[in-house]
């Protein structure tokens, strides 16, 4: 499936459509499973806290797949992502109750790259409660 989105249509400063992603236990505990990642952080309160965590955190490599949904939703084809990067810089804290976390993500177009290449820059925002949880995540995504 080639990439819905034209790279002659898009401009630089292009906001690309935010989405939230709700994380509860249960997210995290089928995330494991997929993963193999069981580690006692993303599951055991108990354990998140004699750690020095605040309670179970989400998965930092999850956290990180949910963001770049934005851009692959928005280009219209997975593949169209070339490279993509974060640092992880706040973990997003996952309670135990009905509501869970909500990861929210934004991201915009920072720089056409080039006409040869096709690809352009996305740089995204994503926070959890207010705190920024990636820095530094970008997208390079080729285009139409």
């Amino acid at each position: 499936m080639a990439a819905v989105i034209s790279y002659d249509e898009v401009e630089t400063g292009t906001e690309l459509p935010p989405r939230s992603f709700p994380v509860t236990r249960a997210t995290l505990v089928r995330y494991a499973g997929a993963s193999g990642d069981f580690n006692p952080i993303h599951w055991n309160e108990r354990f998140a806290r004699e750690v020095g965590l605040e309670d179970v955190i989400a998965h930092g490599m999850f956290t990180m797949a949910e963001a770049v949904r934005v851009v692959t939703d928005w280009a219209g084809d997975p593949g169209a992502v070339v490279e993509y990067g974060v640092r992880f810089t706040r973990p997003v804290v996952v309670p135990d109750d009905d509501k869970g976390a909500v990861i929210e993500v934004s991201a915009k177009v920072a720089a056409k790259l080039g006409e040869d290449t096709r690809t352009v820059r996305v740089d995204l925002t994503a926070t959890s409660a207010g705190r920024k949880v990636l820095g530094m995540a970008r997208a390079v995504v080729r285009l139409g």
